[in-house]
């Protein structure tokens, strides 16, 4: 069986029997720190989900290297300060100051993500037998706090002042241009991020939420659905709130800290999403014992299996333990056999 094959399955809800999808995520810290553990743990498992991308006939307009310590300006001109190598920096400089964003002409919306070959894409496609996701990545609400800085934006949220609103339709319609181009080409699934969740709670009242960002997603998940593709998506924090929504409006995959929420409170919304991963990255990837990482991972089975409804991810970035990232993968294996 493929790992296409596998996954696909799995987002059906009818795998019976043919594994548990595996993919892992590894911040350039992790190969900074253990470069000999990641090539072992990449080495030591059969991976099913990968990605996609393709050159541009127009390349993006940024400076430096976002990984790096330093200075990196993004392609939408959004200039980000690191201190630490191996994650990425904070932005202290946002490009929208004014109250009612008559500097929005500072952003620079970048088309030049439209130039990518489809021809490239689909032939990389045709050479995996990984399931794909698409080379774009729309993050709305994070781009906003990029360009305006999270505290203001809190405010211009309740506010709504006219130019941020047209700005935002417009970021829209070209996110909406890229989910679409993506989606004529051959990958499996696309993806799209926001990270919504605090440690508690959401960063928003969500009501507000399902006002200004439901729809967009329901939107990438329309497109997505109408060239019969699936959808995942990633939110960092406590995002309990939102997943009944995110179900409503037809996602197929979150990858969420479930550990912040509470393993437990997953059981209503088994055999209903698949859960992508992960195992707690907070404390026990760093921390934990192997024992405590098998519990983990049980707990995760145990609650959300259905014939399918979770993928065995986890991300391995600063402080991992890799013999704890390593164990996930094993307990994993153990699964669904």
């Amino acid at each position: 069986m493929t790992g296409r094959e596998r996954v696909i399955k799995t987002l059906e809800f009818r795998n019976k029997g043919d594994g548990v999808p595996k993919q892992l995520w590894s911040l350039p810290w992790a190969s900074d720190h253990y470069p000999k553990e990641l090539d072992d743990i990449y080495a030591s498992f059969d991976w099913d989900i990968g990605g996609v991308g393709a050159p541009l006939a127009t390349p993006t307009k940024t400076e430096g290297d976002a990984y790096s310590i330093g200075r990196y300006v993004d392609e939408w001109g959004c200039v980000f300060h690191n201190i630490q190598r191996g994650v990425i920096g904070e932005v202290k400089e946002p490009l929208v100051q004014d109250e009612d964003w008559e500097d929005v002409g500072n952003i620079h919306i970048p088309v030049e993500q439209l130039t990518f070959d489809p021809d490239v894409v689909n032939r990389r496609c045709a050479e995996s037998s990984q399931f794909l996701l698409a080379g774009c990545c729309p993050r709305p609400f994070e781009r906003m706090q990029f360009i305006r800085g999270s505290e203001d934006l809190y405010v211009d949220l309740i506010t709504q002042p006219p130019k941020m609103m047209d700005f935002m339709r417009q970021m829209h319609e070209f996110e909406c241009e890229l989910v679409d181009k993506w989606c004529r080409t051959d990958v499996d699934a696309i993806q799209f991020m926001d990270d919504w969740g605090s440690q508690n709670t959401l960063l928003i009242n969500p009501v507000l939420w399902e006002e200004l960002f439901m729809p967009r997603y329901r939107d990438f998940i329309r497109i997505a659905k109408s060239y019969g593709k699936k959808t995942f998506m990633h939110s960092d924090g406590n995002t309990i709130s939102i997943i009944p929504k995110l179900i409503d409006i037809g996602l197929d995959a979150f990858n969420t800290q479930i550990f912040c929420i509470g393993v437990e409170n997953l059981a209503p919304f088994k055999g209903k999403l698949t859960f992508w991963g992960e195992i707690d990255r907070q404390h026990l990837i760093p921390n934990g014992t192997l024992e405590d990482i098998d519990r983990a991972v049980d707990s995760v089975y145990d609650t959300v299996w259905a014939d399918g409804g979770c993928i065995a991810q986890c991300e391995f970035g600063p402080m991992g333990n890799p013999a704890n990232v390593k164990r996930i993968y094993e307990r994993w294996a153990t699964k669904n056999v």
